[in-house]
């Protein structure tokens, strides 16, 4: 109960300390997992504390929200100043770089995500946004050259090229397609999904959720999600419009840009028009760390509605 007061709208909009200090122990969490996370699949990305594994990117993500929040709600007024620009920009590569090493580039951007939309609503100057659109382009060319490992390169290629490697880096985004154009309108039924229920699809309960829901629920069932999912955006950007000042407003969207990006990488992965990189769709894939980190979210902006920010 102390731990979910610290998330209480009124405490974090008047301590600047509070909201560091969470920052500085996500950042410390981070850097655990180099020595202490075991290797999955090629990744340190959890904490295995006995039956319950604990990821602590999830929750990096929210506090980021939280700080980047405070931080231009505290200089509104400057936001002109390029200054103030990289420097919000050193909170997010500080755990982009540890979360790139371990490595998990799907993570990064969703950070990415959350800085450039906060940025927005905090009236970037254009010529700023240029500029961070070069430096962008620049990463990106250098990391495709020093940076990407083989096999993340390779699931690029197949998604530029999807017959190549059908049955090894292709066949997940493959399996997946099939299971959506299977579905039809009303699905197989719950449960009855050949694809899903087989083995065909990977990881059906994380990365690919959206396929198996397409192939057992059909466009029917589907089309209820998206629904679901429209109505939850659209009452975060309502209470963001409603906001009378700038950390709830500014938080309201970053918390929205988090949800909206990380649907919009697992869905686009599972229809083929974005490369698979790992994402989980929110409050609808398997894992107790995002969903707590969306709830937490949630309860803020709960918060901010109940106390009339």
């Amino acid at each position: 109960m102390i731990l979910l007061s610290f998330f209480d709208y009124r405490i974090l909009k008047e301590n600047s300390y509070l909201i560091l200090a969470l920052y500085l122990f996500c950042l410390v969490g981070l850097l655990g997992l180099f020595f202490f996370a075991p290797e999955i699949r090629g990744t340190k990305s959890w904490y295995k504390l006995g039956p319950v594994s604990v990821d602590p990117i999830e929750f990096t993500k929210i506090i980021l929200i939280i700080l980047l929040a405070k931080y231009f709600s505290m200089r509104h007024v400057e936001i002109y100043r390029f200054r103030h620009i990289l420097l919000s920009g050193f909170y997010v590569l500080v755990p982009g770089i540890l979360i790139f090493m371990q490595p998990n580039v799907s993570s990064v951007l969703i950070l990415v995500a959350i800085w450039i939309a906060v940025l927005f609503i905090s009236g970037i100057n254009l010529r700023h946004f240029l500029i961070l659109s070069l430096i962008f382009l620049l990463i990106f060319a250098l990391s495709w050259s020093f940076l990407l490992k083989d096999y993340q390169k390779e699931r690029v290629i197949s998604f530029v090229f999807p017959q190549y490697q059908p049955l090894k880096t292709g066949w997940s985004q493959n399996q997946a397609q099939i299971a959506i154009g299977s579905g039809g309108i009303f699905g197989r039924g719950l449960g009855k999904g050949s694809q899903t229920q087989y083995g065909f699809l990977s990881e059906p309960q994380t990365d690919f959720i959206f396929a198996a829901i397409c192939e057992e629920l059909g466009f029917f069932g589907i089309a209820i999600l998206m629904i679901i999912f429209m109505v939850l955006g659209w009452r975060i950007f309502k209470l963001a419009r409603t906001c009378q000042s700038n950390f709830p407003r500014l938080f309201a969207i970053g918390f929205l840009a988090f949800l909206v990006s990380q649907a919009f990488i697992n869905i686009g992965m599972n229809l083929g028009i974005l490369p698979v990189i790992g994402v989980p769709l929110p409050l609808i894939s398997y894992g107790g760390s995002n969903l707590i980190s969306v709830f937490l979210g949630l309860g803020i902006l709960q918060s901010i509605k109940t106390h009339g920010a």
